[in-house]
């Protein structure tokens, strides 16, 4: 009896074993190659597992997506347009979820959002290529322009693009019931490069009628013309501000451990990369860019990374970036603005911006800080105890103690518990829209050995209290050992490092806002003036960069500063090097001088 005993115990000890390996193992899905729309069966794939832990792998090809048979669903989406969505990949609420494309490339038709993962314990993502057949956007060669008459004249592209002129006016893409009925936001490109033109600011085409020349080109009627673009230059278009963000190529929120390697994203009706309230992400070895060969000058349409609300780690490394219109990456959390207070635990608060409409604030549990005008530096802190969500824009936040006795409406909140450490390390960002880096967290933010050439400034910090409402100040940022080149060369200001918060009029304009930022062992290479352009910044060490002018380009503010300092304090210039012919090297306010130290620089005086 003893020894059945024990063979009985190791068989029980076996059989929970085999259950608990069948229990954890991951279901592959294997996805054979087949011609025309593979919509439906990957909506089945996804919707007949029969495990919370799936591996998608498909056999190497070149799929095709198509609206027809997508998941419909209305999605508030962060920095996007709200409403219903097509879906090809649906994935909600799996403890682990991984796609491999083998190298295969997906091709999307129409208005479509390619992936969402939601409420999912782990993402992997790897080896996939993403693109549309045809691009949401409309260009065109600049062949004339006529201020006196108030006119361009473009050679329209017409192989890969969609578009109609239609009474005067040219409708596109016009695809699967999608169509911009003005240009709206357009810019102008350099042909060669497709990087935006020297010089170049945003605008927003609606003209007064378009007509049909002779020879096929189009004369763009606008009276109202904003500038006219250099003829040579490829200008495209965007559609207008209220549609031109559809949805991102790949949306992620409410889950943790996300990994992306390999997936490059050729084009997107939105961002690229779109991460809210996610915990750990990594994108490694990828990229958002045109691909080879084409004659498209965009990529996405909006920005090619973006993080709002984000906590853990968060890295971007090895990852080509350019061509989208808008940054090449955006970190931040959001405020939201006191509207009344309901009782001694309670507050009614406010999304403001109309693309933050039913964007999650915060959760119960979330440490949460109250920022009391006109100080605009994080005050007293509350653990949110409860959430009463009124409607998309107002929610009713219950704390676990008594809030601030002289908290008042128009106050603003900001979650403590939503911010990520980040790093970018060795990618490459040119080419595009906006900035190369801007960012808004209170955490440990470390970016070096990236080349990084930009329309406006090259790294931004600005939180905003009003109009966006992405908060918020940094407090420990390391930028070292980059390559910055060609920094700038929109029409507007702007700098390679520009510390610029921007805050409503109830706040002190005058108060020090981020700090301590050390600038080291850079290389920068751009013929402006201006390098480090900080306002409201307490704590800034600029040590040991090297920075040399180049005279491709003709300065665009030749008056600018290098260095120009407002409302700062403890700022440090000392051990860089500078080559070139501007004389305009230091520009301080009062306040900015009173512990400032300069020393030991060559090219310039201390």
């Amino acid at each position: 009896m003893k020894k059945l005993s024990i063979n009985l115990s190791a068989s029980i000890l076996f059989l929970v074993s085999m259950l608990t390996f069948s229990v954890s193992a991951t279901e592959i899905i294997n996805i054979k190659y087949a011609d025309g729309d593979m919509t439906s069966i990957v909506r089945n794939a996804i919707g007949n597992a029969k495990s919370k832990d799936i591996k998608l792998v498909f056999e190497k090809g070149i799929y095709n997506f198509k609206p027809e048979y997508a998941i419909g669903k209305f999605l508030y989406i962060t920095n996007h347009g709200n409403g219903f969505k097509k879906i090809i990949f649906n994935f909600t609420g799996f403890d682990s979820v991984a796609v491999d494309g083998q190298g295969s490339e997906f091709i999307f038709n129409g208005a479509l959002m390619p992936f969402i993962f939601e409420a999912c314990n782990k993402v992997s993502i790897e080896n996939i290529t993403i693109d549309w057949d045809i691009p949401f956007v409309f260009q065109g060669d600049v062949v004339d322009v006529n201020p006196a008459e108030h006119y361009i004249d473009l050679k329209p592209y017409t192989k890969g693009f969609s578009w109609e002129l239609i009474d005067g006016k040219i409708i596109f893409p016009n695809i699967d019931g999608f169509k911009f009925t003005k240009l709206g936001s357009t810019l102008p490109h350099n042909k060669k490069t497709k990087a935006i033109a020297y010089g170049a600011l945003d605008m927003d085409l609606d003209p007064d009628y378009v007509e049909k020349l002779s020879n096929g080109n189009l004369r763009i009627h606008q009276k109202s013309m904003p500038y006219f673009p250099a003829i040579g230059t490829v200008l495209n278009s965007k559609g207008d501000r209220e549609n031109d963000r559809y949805a991102p190529a790949f949306l992620t929120r409410n889950s943790k451990n996300v990994h992306f390697e390999n997936v490059v994203v050729h084009h997107a009706l939105g961002m690229a990369f779109l991460f809210e309230r996610t915990e750990n992400i990594k994108i490694l070895n990828s990229g958002v860019y045109i691909r080879e060969g084409s004659d498209r000058v965009i990529s996405a349409t909006a920005d090619a990374t973006h993080f709002a609300n984000c906590k853990g780690d968060v890295l971007i490394e090895n990852c080509r970036i350019e061509g989208m219109y808008d940054d090449g990456t955006n970190v931040h959390g959001t405020y939201v603005q006191v509207i009344d207070v309901l009782d001694a635990k309670t507050v009614r608060v406010a999304l403001k911006h109309f693309e933050q409409m039913g964007f999650q604030f915060a959760g119960p549990g979330d440490e949460i800080w109250f920022i009391k005008s006109p100080n605009p530096q994080r005050a007293e802190e509350g653990i949110v105890k409860n959430v009463q969500t009124v409607n998309e824009k107002y929610s009713d936040l219950t704390f676990t103690n008594n809030l601030p006795g002289n908290l008042k409406s128009g106050d603003i909140l900001e979650n403590k518990t939503w911010n990520p450490v980040f790093t970018m390390r060795g990618n490459t960002i040119k080419d595009h829209r906006a900035r190369n880096i801007i960012i808004k967290t209170p955490f440990k933010i470390l970016i070096e050995n990236n080349n990084l050439s930009s329309m406006m400034s090259s790294i931004m910090l600005r939180g905003e209290t009003f109009f966006w409402f992405e908060s918020g100040n940094v407090e420990d940022v390391i930028i070292r050992n980059n390559h910055f080149t060609r920094s700038a060369y929109g029409g507007s200001e702007h700098a390679v490092l520009n510390v610029s918060p921007r805050l409503g009029k109830s706040f002190d304009q005058t108060m020090t806002y981020d700090r301590n930022i050390l600038f080291e062992n850079n290389i920068i290479e751009t013929f402006d003036n201006r390098i480090v352009w900080a306002d409201r910044l307490d704590g800034l060490i600029i040590r040991g960069n090297t920075i040399r002018q180049t005279f491709t380009d003709n300065p665009l503010f030749p008056d600018a500063f290098m260095f120009d300092l407002v409302n700062c304090d403890n700022i440090q210039i000392i051990n860089n090097t500078y080559e070139g012919k501007n004389t305009n090297i230091i520009k301080v306010d009062s306040p900015s001088s009173r512990n400032l130290v300069i020393k030991n620089n060559v090219g310039f005086k201390n």
